[in-house]
This record gives C-alpha cells, structure tokens and sequence, in this order.
C-alpha cells in the first residue's frame, strides 16, 4: 500500500450538486475505490481560477488515501470518478465539474506520456498547498524539500478556507 494525495477541485454544478457538494461526492467515491482506503481530507478551499478568470470561483480540498493501486491505474479510477460526475474536457484550465489529480504518489518521481510525479505544479498553487499543509504538516515533496517551506514561498492566488472572511 502507498499513500497518496489527490488533489479535489470543482467550479460547475453538476446536476443538482454544488462545487462543494461534487468534492465532498468526489471524496465519498475515493474512499470507495477498490484496494483503497481514505486516511485524511483537509478542509474545503475557494480560489479564484487560475485559467480563464470569466469562470466561477473553485471550491478546492485535498485528500490522502493509501492505496494498493499503482500511478497509472489510480489516474484512470479518478478520470472514471470525474467522468461520473459529468466531467467534460473541453478547454485546458476551463471551468469543470470535477478535477482530480495525483500530487503525490508516495515518494515516486516519475514522467510518463499520461501522468507526471509530483504534480508539476503542486508548488506553485496555494489552493494546493494549504490544504495539504492541513492534513501532512511534516510532508516532503520529493525534488522540492520540506512542505512548510514550499507554503512560505508559494504564490498567493487568494485562497481561503470556505467560511473565511477575506
């Protein structure tokens, strides 16, 4: 078993749920894959997108689970999940119903056709790592040092804890 991080983002509805509601739904659906077990989530974020900005807020968390799955099966469980709740690639960075990315794979560094670990942009996104941070305070990020270190240089894209005032 490895433990993982995904990375949970939504800014569309998808039928009657909420950007909030498709994350928590998306989690639930984690914690229910085959040789799979869910061990934390972090509390739910909102940042602006980072894409095209005509596009709602996202609604962001991160969650690690422990898994028997390796890398490539595991991203094709969260494209089935994403394609389950309605998830729709039309244009990169585009507003969704649902984004699921592996951030980290254990200690796996790896660069394959389909999937690139860690996240290559895991550092750079504070909807990414302050959720992280809430949930592994003592991570390392293989290639990239110490997670409280990344977070005290990370850009700052305005996220904040949902229920937060500004």
């Amino acid at each position: 078993m490895v433990s993982a991080y995904i990375g949970v983002g939504s800014n569309l509805a998808g039928g009657l749920a909420s950007p909030g509601e498709q994350v928590t739904k998306a989690v639930e659906h984690l914690a229910a894959m085959p040789q799979t077990r869910l061990l934390a989530q972090s509390p739910l974020y909102r940042s602006a997108p980072m894409g095209p900005q005509h596009q709602p807020d996202y609604i962001n968390a991160v969650a690690q689970i422990e898994t028997a799955l390796p890398p490539e099966a595991l991203l094709d469980a969260l494209q089935t999940i994403e394609n389950r709740q309605g998830r729709v690639r039309n244009q990169r960075w585009g507003a969704r119903t649902l984004d699921l990315d592996i951030l980290l794979y254990g200690e796996v560094e790896m660069h394959s056709e389909r999937l690139i670990l860690p996240h290559p942009g895991l550092c750079e996104r504070d909807f990414v790592v302050l959720p992280l941070l809430d949930i592994a305070p003592q991570l390392s990020i293989p290639g990239h040092g110490k997670l409280a270190d990344i977070a005290q240089h990370c850009p700052r894209y305005g996220a904040k804890r949902v229920g937060e005032v500004a």
